[in-house]
Protein backbone atom coordinates (compact mmCIF):
# COMPACT_ATOMS: atom_id res chain seq x y z
CA UNK A 1 0.00 0.00 0.00
CA UNK A 2 3.09 2.42 0.55
CA UNK A 3 4.21 1.65 -2.79
CA UNK A 4 1.09 2.84 -4.22
CA UNK A 5 0.85 5.61 -2.32
CA UNK A 6 4.07 6.57 -3.57
CA UNK A 7 3.45 6.29 -7.27
CA UNK A 8 0.11 7.72 -6.65
CA UNK A 9 2.01 11.03 -5.31
CA UNK A 10 4.65 10.85 -8.15
CA UNK A 11 1.87 10.18 -10.93
CA UNK A 12 -0.59 13.34 -9.58
CA UNK A 13 2.51 15.28 -9.53
CA UNK A 14 4.02 14.40 -12.80
CA UNK A 15 0.56 14.41 -14.89
CA UNK A 16 -0.37 17.90 -13.39
CA UNK A 17 2.93 19.39 -14.77
CA UNK A 18 2.07 17.96 -17.76
CA UNK A 19 -1.32 19.57 -17.88
CA UNK A 20 -0.08 23.27 -16.66
CA UNK A 21 2.40 23.10 -19.97
CA UNK A 22 -0.86 21.53 -22.22
CA UNK A 23 -3.14 24.34 -21.25
CA UNK A 24 -0.59 26.94 -23.61
CA UNK A 25 -1.11 25.07 -26.27
CA UNK A 26 -5.18 24.52 -26.14
CA UNK A 27 -5.29 27.76 -25.56
CA UNK A 28 -3.73 29.44 -28.77
CA UNK A 29 -5.30 26.55 -30.62
CA UNK A 30 -8.81 27.39 -29.76
CA UNK A 31 -8.31 31.17 -31.06
CA UNK A 32 -6.20 30.75 -34.06
CA UNK A 33 -5.91 27.82 -34.72
CA UNK A 34 -2.21 27.30 -34.26
CA UNK A 35 -0.14 24.51 -32.71
CA UNK A 36 2.60 26.45 -31.06
CA UNK A 37 5.55 24.17 -31.79
CA UNK A 38 7.92 26.52 -29.89
CA UNK A 39 6.15 26.19 -26.61
CA UNK A 40 8.48 23.76 -25.33
CA UNK A 41 11.45 26.63 -25.67
CA UNK A 42 9.33 28.91 -23.71
CA UNK A 43 9.55 26.57 -21.15
CA UNK A 44 12.73 26.01 -21.30
CA UNK A 45 14.17 29.97 -21.35
CA UNK A 46 11.67 30.17 -18.15
CA UNK A 47 13.69 27.55 -16.59
CA UNK A 48 17.19 29.51 -17.04
CA UNK A 49 15.68 32.92 -16.56
CA UNK A 50 14.79 31.44 -12.87
CA UNK A 51 18.52 29.78 -12.82
CA UNK A 52 20.42 32.79 -13.05
CA UNK A 53 18.11 34.93 -11.10
CA UNK A 54 17.90 32.64 -8.15
CA UNK A 55 21.31 31.36 -8.98
CA UNK A 56 23.73 34.04 -10.13
CA UNK A 57 22.12 37.16 -8.80
CA UNK A 58 21.40 35.77 -5.69
CA UNK A 59 17.73 37.49 -5.68
CA UNK A 60 14.79 35.93 -2.97
CA UNK A 61 13.79 32.64 -4.98
CA UNK A 62 9.89 34.27 -4.82
CA UNK A 63 10.99 37.34 -6.54
CA UNK A 64 13.55 34.98 -9.16
CA UNK A 65 10.52 33.22 -9.99
CA UNK A 66 8.36 36.02 -10.39
CA UNK A 67 11.14 37.77 -12.62
CA UNK A 68 11.07 34.54 -14.82
CA UNK A 69 7.27 34.35 -15.13
CA UNK A 70 7.22 38.12 -16.26
CA UNK A 71 10.53 37.41 -18.29
CA UNK A 72 8.79 34.36 -19.94
CA UNK A 73 5.59 36.06 -20.78
CA UNK A 74 7.47 38.84 -22.50
CA UNK A 75 9.29 36.43 -24.69
CA UNK A 76 6.28 34.39 -25.95
CA UNK A 77 4.47 37.77 -26.91
CA UNK A 78 7.72 38.96 -28.70
CA UNK A 79 7.86 34.76 -30.47
CA UNK A 80 3.77 36.03 -31.56
CA UNK A 81 4.70 39.74 -32.89
CA UNK A 82 7.01 38.56 -34.86
CA UNK A 83 6.73 34.78 -36.20
CA UNK A 84 3.36 34.91 -36.41
CA UNK A 85 1.37 37.98 -36.65
CA UNK A 86 3.11 38.40 -39.95
CA UNK A 87 2.17 35.22 -41.11
CA UNK A 88 -1.84 36.27 -39.94
CA UNK A 89 -3.93 35.53 -43.30
CA UNK A 90 -1.68 33.40 -44.48
CA UNK A 91 -1.96 29.27 -45.41
CA UNK A 92 -2.06 27.59 -41.75
CA UNK A 93 0.60 25.69 -42.95
CA UNK A 94 2.77 28.70 -43.45
CA UNK A 95 2.65 29.34 -39.67
CA UNK A 96 3.07 25.93 -38.62
CA UNK A 97 6.63 25.84 -40.45
CA UNK A 98 7.38 29.17 -38.90
CA UNK A 99 6.37 28.22 -35.28
CA UNK A 100 8.56 24.94 -36.01
CA UNK A 101 11.37 27.39 -36.88
CA UNK A 102 10.83 29.29 -33.88
CA UNK A 103 11.45 26.36 -32.09
CA UNK A 104 14.62 24.96 -33.41
CA UNK A 105 15.81 28.87 -33.33
CA UNK A 106 15.54 29.10 -29.54
CA UNK A 107 16.89 25.80 -29.10
CA UNK A 108 20.18 26.13 -30.73
CA UNK A 109 20.08 29.97 -29.72
CA UNK A 110 20.01 28.17 -26.43
CA UNK A 111 23.09 26.66 -26.98
CA UNK A 112 24.65 29.66 -27.70
CA UNK A 113 23.98 31.52 -24.93
CA UNK A 114 23.65 29.32 -22.12
CA UNK A 115 26.03 26.51 -23.54
CA UNK A 116 25.23 22.89 -24.52
CA UNK A 117 26.58 21.91 -20.85
CA UNK A 118 23.56 20.81 -18.29
CA UNK A 119 23.40 22.81 -15.46
CA UNK A 120 22.44 21.85 -11.87
CA UNK A 121 19.08 23.72 -10.61
CA UNK A 122 19.26 25.11 -7.19
CA UNK A 123 16.37 23.96 -5.29
CA UNK A 124 14.81 26.41 -2.81
CA UNK A 125 14.59 25.04 0.32
CA UNK A 126 11.20 24.77 1.49
CA UNK A 127 10.50 23.45 -2.01
CA UNK A 128 13.72 20.35 -1.59
CA UNK A 129 12.82 19.44 1.66
CA UNK A 130 11.89 15.34 2.38
CA UNK A 131 8.21 15.26 3.60
CA UNK A 132 7.33 12.30 5.45
CA UNK A 133 3.86 10.63 5.81
CA UNK A 134 4.28 7.07 7.83
CA UNK A 135 6.36 5.17 5.27
CA UNK A 136 5.94 7.46 2.07
CA UNK A 137 8.62 10.08 1.32
CA UNK A 138 8.32 12.39 -1.24
CA UNK A 139 10.05 15.80 -2.39
CA UNK A 140 8.13 18.75 -1.30
CA UNK A 141 7.99 20.22 -4.68
CA UNK A 142 5.98 16.75 -5.93
CA UNK A 143 3.36 18.38 -3.28
CA UNK A 144 3.23 22.05 -4.51
CA UNK A 145 3.03 21.05 -7.98
CA UNK A 146 -0.75 20.03 -8.13
CA UNK A 147 -1.55 22.98 -5.79
CA UNK A 148 0.34 25.20 -8.16
CA UNK A 149 -2.15 23.61 -11.10
CA UNK A 150 -5.26 24.36 -9.50
CA UNK A 151 -4.71 27.61 -8.54
CA UNK A 152 -3.75 28.23 -11.89
CA UNK A 153 -6.79 27.01 -13.31
CA UNK A 154 -9.01 28.67 -11.39
CA UNK A 155 -7.37 32.10 -11.84
CA UNK A 156 -7.49 31.09 -15.84
CA UNK A 157 -11.21 30.22 -15.65
CA UNK A 158 -12.17 33.36 -13.77
CA UNK A 159 -10.10 34.96 -16.56
CA UNK A 160 -12.61 32.98 -19.44
CA UNK A 161 -15.74 33.10 -17.66
CA UNK A 162 -16.00 36.39 -15.61
CA UNK A 163 -13.57 38.96 -17.77
CA UNK A 164 -14.58 41.01 -20.48
CA UNK A 165 -11.11 39.32 -21.93
CA UNK A 166 -12.33 35.94 -21.89
CA UNK A 167 -15.70 36.58 -23.30
CA UNK A 168 -13.44 38.29 -26.57
CA UNK A 169 -11.25 35.10 -26.16
CA UNK A 170 -14.52 32.89 -26.34
CA UNK A 171 -15.73 34.71 -29.10
CA UNK A 172 -13.02 34.70 -31.26
CA UNK A 173 -12.50 31.11 -30.40
CA UNK A 174 -15.99 30.55 -32.60
CA UNK A 175 -15.35 33.28 -35.25
CA UNK A 176 -12.40 35.50 -35.49
CA UNK A 177 -13.38 37.24 -38.21
CA UNK A 178 -17.50 38.09 -36.62
CA UNK A 179 -16.08 39.07 -33.56
CA UNK A 180 -13.12 41.73 -35.39
CA UNK A 181 -16.32 42.93 -37.19
CA UNK A 182 -17.57 44.10 -33.80
CA UNK A 183 -15.07 45.89 -32.68
CA UNK A 184 -13.11 43.63 -30.48
CA UNK A 185 -9.18 44.20 -31.43
CA UNK A 186 -8.44 40.25 -32.32
CA UNK A 187 -4.93 41.15 -32.27
CA UNK A 188 -5.03 42.55 -28.58
CA UNK A 189 -6.67 39.06 -27.77
CA UNK A 190 -4.25 36.61 -29.33
CA UNK A 191 -1.39 39.01 -27.42
CA UNK A 192 -3.22 38.73 -24.50
CA UNK A 193 -3.36 34.71 -25.25
CA UNK A 194 0.17 34.07 -26.03
CA UNK A 195 1.28 35.75 -22.45
CA UNK A 196 -1.58 34.05 -20.60
CA UNK A 197 0.18 30.40 -22.40
CA UNK A 198 3.24 31.43 -21.61
CA UNK A 199 2.94 32.80 -18.39
CA UNK A 200 1.25 28.53 -17.92
CA UNK A 201 4.52 27.50 -19.67
CA UNK A 202 6.57 29.45 -17.48
CA UNK A 203 4.96 28.11 -14.16
CA UNK A 204 5.56 24.73 -15.48
CA UNK A 205 8.71 25.35 -16.59
CA UNK A 206 10.18 26.18 -13.19
CA UNK A 207 8.20 24.13 -11.06
CA UNK A 208 9.24 21.39 -13.52
CA UNK A 209 13.31 22.51 -12.88
CA UNK A 210 13.04 21.97 -9.28
CA UNK A 211 11.18 18.24 -9.68
CA UNK A 212 14.22 17.45 -12.27
CA UNK A 213 16.81 20.11 -11.40
CA UNK A 214 18.94 19.23 -13.95
CA UNK A 215 19.03 22.67 -17.44
CA UNK A 216 19.56 21.72 -20.82
CA UNK A 217 18.91 24.25 -23.65
CA UNK A 218 16.77 20.85 -25.11
CA UNK A 219 15.32 20.19 -22.16
CA UNK A 220 11.64 21.63 -23.50
CA UNK A 221 11.89 18.83 -26.61
CA UNK A 222 9.93 15.73 -25.30
CA UNK A 223 7.89 18.02 -22.41
CA UNK A 224 7.04 19.89 -24.88
CA UNK A 225 5.89 17.02 -27.56
CA UNK A 226 4.35 15.61 -24.52
CA UNK A 227 2.05 18.39 -23.10
CA UNK A 228 1.25 18.81 -26.77
CA UNK A 229 0.07 15.12 -27.12
CA UNK A 230 -2.13 15.76 -23.90
CA UNK A 231 -3.85 18.46 -25.57
CA UNK A 232 -4.57 16.33 -28.24
CA UNK A 233 -5.63 13.51 -26.12
CA UNK A 234 -8.41 15.83 -24.09
CA UNK A 235 -9.69 17.20 -27.26
CA UNK A 236 -6.99 20.17 -28.21
CA UNK A 237 -9.07 23.48 -27.53
CA UNK A 238 -10.86 22.14 -24.74
CA UNK A 239 -8.71 23.13 -21.52
CA UNK A 240 -10.48 20.57 -19.24
CA UNK A 241 -9.27 18.26 -22.03
CA UNK A 242 -5.59 19.18 -21.97
CA UNK A 243 -5.45 18.66 -17.93
CA UNK A 244 -7.23 15.17 -18.08
CA UNK A 245 -4.76 14.36 -21.15
CA UNK A 246 -1.96 15.90 -19.32
CA UNK A 247 -2.96 13.13 -15.99
CA UNK A 248 -3.79 10.64 -18.11
CA UNK A 249 -0.33 10.90 -19.51
CA UNK A 250 1.29 11.16 -16.11
CA UNK A 251 -0.22 8.40 -14.62
CA UNK A 252 0.35 6.13 -17.55
CA UNK A 253 4.53 6.60 -17.42
CA UNK A 254 4.74 6.57 -13.46
CA UNK A 255 2.23 3.14 -13.86
CA UNK A 256 4.62 1.32 -16.21
CA UNK A 257 7.72 2.53 -14.72
CA UNK A 258 6.19 0.95 -11.18
CA UNK A 259 4.65 -2.19 -12.20
CA UNK A 260 7.05 -2.98 -14.90
CA UNK A 261 10.62 -1.37 -14.11
CA UNK A 262 12.31 -3.31 -17.17
CA UNK A 263 10.33 -1.06 -19.39
CA UNK A 264 10.78 1.80 -18.11
CA UNK A 265 12.51 2.85 -20.61
CA UNK A 266 9.99 2.86 -22.62
CA UNK A 267 7.98 5.15 -20.42
CA UNK A 268 8.47 8.24 -23.15
CA UNK A 269 6.55 5.86 -25.78
CA UNK A 270 3.65 5.75 -23.51
CA UNK A 271 2.17 9.16 -24.65
CA UNK A 272 3.10 8.54 -28.57
CA UNK A 273 1.13 5.08 -28.49
CA UNK A 274 -1.45 6.64 -26.84
CA UNK A 275 -1.69 9.83 -29.57
CA UNK A 276 -1.94 7.12 -32.05
CA UNK A 277 -4.86 5.16 -30.10
CA UNK A 278 -6.73 8.11 -29.69
CA UNK A 279 -6.58 9.65 -33.46
CA UNK A 280 -7.77 6.04 -34.43
CA UNK A 281 -10.71 5.49 -31.94
CA UNK A 282 -11.83 9.16 -31.15
CA UNK A 283 -9.51 11.74 -33.70
CA UNK A 284 -11.20 14.69 -32.02
CA UNK A 285 -10.05 13.80 -28.34
CA UNK A 286 -11.80 12.91 -25.58
CA UNK A 287 -13.55 16.18 -24.97
CA UNK A 288 -13.92 17.21 -28.52
CA UNK A 289 -16.40 17.30 -30.93
CA UNK A 290 -17.57 15.06 -33.63
CA UNK A 291 -17.62 17.91 -36.47
CA UNK A 292 -15.44 18.53 -39.17
CA UNK A 293 -13.00 21.25 -38.90
CA UNK A 294 -12.82 23.47 -41.96
CA UNK A 295 -9.37 24.27 -43.86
Amino acid sequence: MDVFFQNLINAISLGSLYALIAIGYTMVYGIIRLINFAHGEIFMISAYFAYYLLGVFYLPWWLSFLLAIALTTLTGILVEKIAYKPLRGYPRVSVMISAIGVSFFIQNLGVVVFGGRPKAFVVPAMFGKIVKLGSVQFVAVSAYIPIVTIVALLVLMHIIYKTKVGMAMRASSLDIEATSLMGVSVDKVISITFAIGSGLAAVGGIMWSMRYPQLMPVMGLIPGLKCFIAAVVGGIGKIKGAVVGGLIIGCGEIAIVALSPSLSGFRDAFAFVLLITILLVKPTGIFGSNSIEKV
